[in-house]
């Protein structure tokens, strides 16, 4: 049974949304964009139950940050990122001949569930030639819609096929030579308003988790134009990095608060996860999406709420 309170609606070709009375939860957009920002589906707005967006799109300093979305800055030279390419020593450098694309294939189930809903999909990230080199099974789930707590969850989960035929090597630019720059994978930019937010781990706070490992990391910020605060949880599956198949490899995390918000645990932080032809790669990540600014108490009272 379904709840009345919740609607999944398809705008075929363009996006998949989900409405909780009368806030839009998400808008999945999959229509590509521009080819300089590596086109991919991406997550915006994304709305706590109130209403407030903790989400950016195209923001004036990287317009290929949109939302929260799959990303992989450094692929064997290719980069389905977006934007420049990090070349060590020299910076970062335009190579549009690099930028490669994550193609939707089409949907499995676009679903209502008894709590949230499932869109499940298939794609293929291409190289800039067109070449397939990753068919990818996606899988996001909305659930757990708790106007008690204020908060609701997401669950995302990709499955990642190496069909290039050779081996894949996903990076990140501290990889390629920068220093606690490892962003690459899920990848999370918060709103403008939400610079300098409070950022929490299990076992600390700030600027000091990049580049650390931990079961989880939040994200609080304060809105423009509405009154209240929101925070984003962003917690790792407990197989991730153990998919006993040859890619055992640790997550760290990719946090800043300041120039920008923005998290992303982090697949290849300092060292490159080499994914051999054929195998598949797992990852899944749970995010929280809460109204108000919550402290680690409460953070971890409520991730032990939620099974896994």
């Amino acid at each position: 049974m379904t709840r009345p309170d919740l609607r999944l609606t398809h705008t075929p070709g363009d996006r998949v949304e989900l409405r909780h009375q009368d806030v839009t939860l998400f808008s999945y957009v999959y229509r590509p964009e521009a080819a300089w920002e590596a086109p991919k589906p991406y997550l915006h707005p994304l709305r706590t139950l109130s209403g407030g967006v903790v989400t950016d799109y195209r923001p004036n300093d990287h317009r290929w940050h949109k939302g929260l979305q799959l990303t992989s800055s450094h692929l064997s030279g290719q980069n389905i990122w977006g934007g420049r390419c990090y070349v060590h020593p020299v910076g970062y450098q335009p190579f549009p001949e690099r930028l490669g694309s994550m193609e939707h294939d089409g949907f499995e189930s676009l679903t209502e569930t008894e709590d949230g809903a499932v869109i499940a999909e298939r794609l293929t990230w291409r190289n800039h030639d067109g070449d397939g080199w990753v068919d990818e099974r996606r899988r996001i789930e909305a659930h757990r819609v708790d106007p008690e707590a204020g908060a609701w969850t997401l669950t995302w989960t990709s499955t990642l096929t190496n069909v290039r035929g050779e081996e894949l090597r996903f990076g990140s630019p501290t990889t390629a030579g920068r220093e606690m720059a490892g962003y690459t994978g899920l990848f999370w930019r918060g709103p403008r308003a939400f610079r300098n937010g409070k950022v929490l781990g299990p076992h600390g706070e700030g600027q000091e988790l990049m580049g650390s490992q931990g079961a989880w990391l939040s994200y609080s910020g304060e809105f423009d134009g509405i009154d209240g605060h929101a925070t984003v949880v962003f917690e790792h599956a407990p197989e991730n990095g153990q998919d006993g198949s040859g890619t055992e490899h640790p997550s760290h995390w990719f946090v800043r608060s300041d120039p920008f918000a923005a998290v992303a645990p982090s697949w290849a932080f300092f060292d490159e996860l080499v994914l051999p032809a054929g195998e598949s790669l797992v990852r899944r990540y749970r995010v929280v999406i809460a109204d108000g600014a919550w402290e680690r108490e409460q953070t971890e009272a409520y991730l032990a709420q939620l099974a896994w």
